[in-house]
């Protein structure tokens, strides 16, 4: 009897829970293709399950009264059903659910527009680049500004290595630190002998080259604009050495509570390069460069981080150049100081102060006798404001100064120039409907009673993670340089320039392509009239730009093609008539391949380019085929090498006003280089270096 009542039990408890399970299924898709790995389950309970390959979910569940289906899936909205008495669980596979989630409007603080932006570091969004593929880019020997030339939209300018953006002048391309401007980039060196620029990649975390369209936040550029970012807080001591047949080098980092202190040290020297490989030009005194960086980092609890950042270069070079013995020399530093922090509802407040500071002085620098020494200086002051306002809007606004100071003495030529350029903007970006996103900026710059204002507009559509498309326009204004502004007697206006971009990207795991359409309108530039500089210049440049990158033939293969097609024409300073400025050709072609074997990487660029126009002639095309080898010794050493002009072309980059063709001082350059880390597992780490 008692086994009979025991059996009795059991089979009631089972009819009982057979009655109370039910089934629930169903087919999760996102309106177009099923969803594979969605989440489906009851909430509050263990009961739920992943949607398979198909978007197909089946699970069983005891629950029969209120209750809430929920749905989850990254980057789509959670889908919730509400269950009552009213609305049981009464679905079956018979009758299955079928649930369309909706893609997640993009926060306004996640959205990165990219166009006519190239981005490299920790944040980049774009182009996979640090600071090591800095060094080892091409023929680039560790120039951030020569590896920012293999891409679009930069022209060859061989005779002196700077940026040239889509038609513009160098002038027109300006760098910041930290938010802070930069005066004087570059280093310096004897006339047509390309420079460098003088900041050492590692420590910068980020670096993102701007071509065109930017907010109002940065001034002073009509073509572009170059936005380094110093690396955050690091997390342990750091030692690197590196040493090659130009230059050597030291840098490190120390850590201490809350706080870090970072520098890099360098000599560059041509000397021992110049007695093992013969030069066109008759150097008296060896191009030497002698620069120290260092920067100190501190966080306040969490909250406000101080960032502080110093750079001083000393180069020197003499030159034996007709009857002239040309000695130069140069100081440059660069020092600044930001702190940002959090100020109470969603505020965050920015504040910066920078300074540089540049002595040029140059004997025999026109003729036999003659001493050029030139002053320049520039304070730089910088507050702004920043507001997270919610999901769709996010605003900054901000007023800045720039206090300039040059200073010529080169008989006859004399001046002292004094003057103050005070600037204020605005920028809001909102998120109008999902995908559809508006950036304004206002900027509004005054010098000496003359006010330019400077709208600016980006219309983005981002319909998904693959592709972006944009539309950008907006107006941009810069003083004339000093001598020019010294001549006038600070009598012209700003130049300006007009920026229109169409900007189409696409990108896939393993590839990217992207396609921007140009024009920028140029107006007020300085023009010599009767001997005296006025602001009539004017002209235009158009073009398109097309960079691809590709990693799908093989893992231990990318590629990378950079084009360029660029019409300009303009009116300005001793032009007589509006024509091709000198610096601009009309294509510009960048192939690269760059292959893993084992402890080896290595990497072939091709660069082409149309000749450039002058009075007295065009110069043949340009064309320099490079190759470097990279080689993993261990863990803590790499060795790099490069040789670039395989083929020995002799590039005329110019003519004179005597119809002499300008080259470089030797057609080939070798470099070869060991970085070594000696307190971390890898040869310069650069995570926080």
């Amino acid at each position: 009897m008692k086994h009979q009542f025991a059996h009795i039990i059991i089979m009631l408890f089972v009819a009982l829970s057979a009655k109370s399970q039910t089934t629930v299924s169903g087919v999760v898709t996102d309106g177009r293709e099923p969803l594979a790995g969605a989440n489906v389950f009851i909430v509050g309970t263990i009961d739920g399950c992943l949607t398979d390959s198909l978007g197909r979910f089946s699970f069983e569940t005891t629950i029969t009264g209120e209750a809430t289906l929920r749905v989850t899936y990254m980057g789509f909205d959670d889908y919730n059903l509400t269950l009552s008495p009213s609305h049981p669980l009464t679905f079956s596979p018979s009758h299955p659910l079928t649930i369309c989630l909706h893609e997640r409007a993009t926060a306004i603080d996640e959205v990165v527009v990219t166009a006519s932006t190239y981005s490299f570091g920790k944040s980049d969004n774009f182009k996979t680049m640090n600071a090591l593929d800095v060094v080892m880019s091409g023929n680039s020997c560790g120039d951030i500004v020569a590896s920012l030339q293999s891409l679009p939209g930069t022209q060859k300018v061989g005779e002196d290595g700077k940026l040239y953006v889509r038609g513009g002048e160098s002038e027109e391309c300006q760098t910041f630190v930290n938010g802070m401007h930069v005066l004087v980039p570059y280093s310096t060196n004897t006339e047509n002998t390309a420079v460098r620029g003088r900041f050492s990649p590692f420590l910068f975390k980020g670096i993102n080259f701007s071509l065109g369209g930017y907010s109002g936040e940065y001034g002073q550029a009509l073509s572009a604009v170059l936005p380094m970012e110093t690396t955050d807080m690091a997390t342990s001591d750091k030692f690197g050495v590196s040493a090659s047949l130009v230059d050597w080098n030291v840098g490190g980092t120390k850590v201490f509570t809350n706080s870090a202190l970072s520098f890099n040290a360098a000599l560059t020297s041509m000397g021992l390069y110049d007695r093992l490989f013969t030069q066109r030009q008759d150097f008296t005194h060896p191009y030497r460069k002698l620069s120290g960086e260092a920067q100190y980092k501190k966080e306040y609890h969490g909250r406000g981080v101080l960032k502080s950042y110093v750079g001083y270069d000393f180069t020197s070079v003499g030159l034996h150049q007709d009857e002239r013995h040309l000695s130069l020399k140069e100081h440059n530093i660069y020092a600044n100081l930001t702190y940002k922090t959090p100020v109470g509802r969603g505020y965050t407040l920015f504040a910066g102060i920078a300074n540089s500071s540049v002595f040029n002085h140059i004997d025999d620098a026109v003729s036999v006798g003659d001493h050029y020494c030139n002053f320049r200086n520039e304070v730089h002051l910088k507050v702004e404001l920043r507001k997270v306002c919610n999901s769709v809007l996010k605003v900054q606004a901000g007023i800045e100064d720039y206090i300039r100071n040059s200073t010529l003495r080169f008989a006859p030529y004399r001046y002292n120039l004094d003057y103050n350029l005070l600037a204020t903007h605005i920028d809001a970006q909102w998120r109008m409907v999902p995908k559809l996103f508006l950036n304004v900026s206002a900027r509004m710059e005054m010098m000496d009673r003359h006010c330019q204002l400077m709208p600016r507009a980006t219309l983005s559509y981002i319909p998904n993670k693959r592709w972006q498309f944009s539309l950008v326009a907006g107006q941009y204004s810069q003083t004339a340089e000093d001598d020019i502004l010294a001549q006038s007697n600070k009598s012209l206006c700003q130049s300006t320039a007009s920026h229109i971009i169409l900007s189409m990207q696409y990108k896939s795991a393993s590839s990217l392509l992207r396609i921007e359409p140009y024009y920028k309108k140029y107006s007020h530039l300085p023009l010599l009239h009767n001997g005296i500089y006025q602001s009539d210049g004017y002209g235009y440049s158009k073009g398109v730009d097309v960079y691809v990158e590709n990693h799908s033939i093989s893992s231990r293969l990318s590629t990378t093609l950079a084009y360029s097609f660029n019409d300009s024409e303009r009116l300005y300073m001793d032009y007589t008539q509006p024509c091709t400025p000198g610096f601009a050709s009309r294509h510009n072609l960048r192939l690269t391949a760059k292959y893993a074997l084992g402890k080896f990487i290595i990497g072939i660029a091709d660069s082409y380019a149309t000749g450039r126009h002058y009075a007295n002639g065009t110069t043949p095309y340009y064309n320099s085929l490079d190759a470097n080898i990279t080689y993993l010794l261990s863990p803590k050493v790499i060795i790099y090498s490069s040789l670039n002009n395989i083929l020995g072309r002799t590039n005329i980059f110019r003519y004179d006003a005597a119809g002499n063709g300008i080259t470089s001082s030797r057609d080939r350059f070798f470099y070869i280089g060991i970085f070594v880390s000696l307190k971390n597992n890898k040869a310069y780490d650069i995570s926080n270096f």
